[in-house]
């Protein structure tokens, strides 16, 4: 593992809440929280991963069993739980997670009644107890869809990252979830931007990933973050043994791309 100097951020310094969010299922959106969160970790940042998936995927990514989720995400928006009982560490040093189950699977319902619905996530995310664990950095891993949890999300957040997988229709896709950033703006977050739109499972093999990203930079621009995730056997094999890649295999060419993509993001932060 490449030797990183020390991270050193300004202080005191409010935590960077990034959603990672597409409607679009099954493009990498969790593998991106999971090995982000350990990248940033990795180089230094004191990381809390949210899961806001219903499906609680990142929380099983990150070794945190059904039998040990009788707090979860659903009791930080819904049942005034408090973060120190929800908020747990994990085996990636610099990692905590705020885990889920399928609890939030109703949590559309039972947020419409609540005046609040759209600000629930942002006010628990500024809890003392929250504050007081020093952050520098949030990630969000948001549901595959652009449902209330998903609003809660970009109300909550600086930026939304976006995963986006090399395929046809790719790029229609996005422009729903822009057009919602749009609508958060106006009404709840004028200050929410874009961190960046990450492409993934990329082969370069393949003549139409070559032209998705091509498009892609054409049409975004320096949105696009340079670094690619690739189509990797070891990211999809790591949830499997409840790790990151990143420890799963390190050398591997999906371990290497989360870390080209963490220091993009840290570069960002230093600024």
């Amino acid at each position: 593992m490449p030797a990183t100097e020390p991270l050193s951020l300004p202080d005191p310094q409010p935590a960077h809440v990034i959603a990672i969010a597409n409607q679009k299922g099954g493009v990498g959106k969790t593998t991106t929280a999971i090995n982000l969160a350990a990248a940033l970790a990795e180089i230094g940042f004191r990381v809390l991963l949210v899961d806001l998936d219903p499906q609680g995927n990142a929380s099983t990514g990150l070794g945190v069993t059904p039998a040990e989720r009788q707090m979860t995400t659903y009791d930080l928006l819904l049942a005034d739980g408090q973060p120190d009982l929800i908020i747990r560490e994990t085996a990636v040093p610099n990692l905590w997670i705020c885990p889920a189950n399928s609890d939030l699977a109703s949590a559309d319902i039972d947020l419409v009644a609540n005046e609040k619905r759209s600000f629930l996530l942002h006010d628990a995310l500024r809890h003392p107890d929250i504050e007081q664990r020093g952050f520098d950095v949030v990630l969000i891993d948001c549901p595959p869809s652009l449902s209330l949890l998903t609003v809660n999300a970009l109300v909550a957040s600086h930026a939304v990252l976006v995963p986006l997988q090399a395929e046809f229709f790719a790029l229609e896709g996005l422009s729903q979830l822009l057009l919602t950033v749009r609508d958060v703006r106006r009404s709840a977050n004028p200050d929410l931007r874009i961190e960046g739109v990450v492409l993934t499972m990329y082969d370069r093999r393949n003549n139409l990933a070559q032209q998705v990203e091509a498009d892609a930079r054409e049409n975004l621009g320096d949105m696009v973050f340079q670094t690619i995730i690739p189509r990797n056997v070891r990211l999809s094999e790591a949830p499997s043994h409840a790790l990151p890649v990143l420890q799963y295999d390190t050398a591997s060419r999906g371990a290497v791309a989360y870390r080209a993509l963490a220091e993009e993001i840290a570069g960002r932060l230093r600024r």
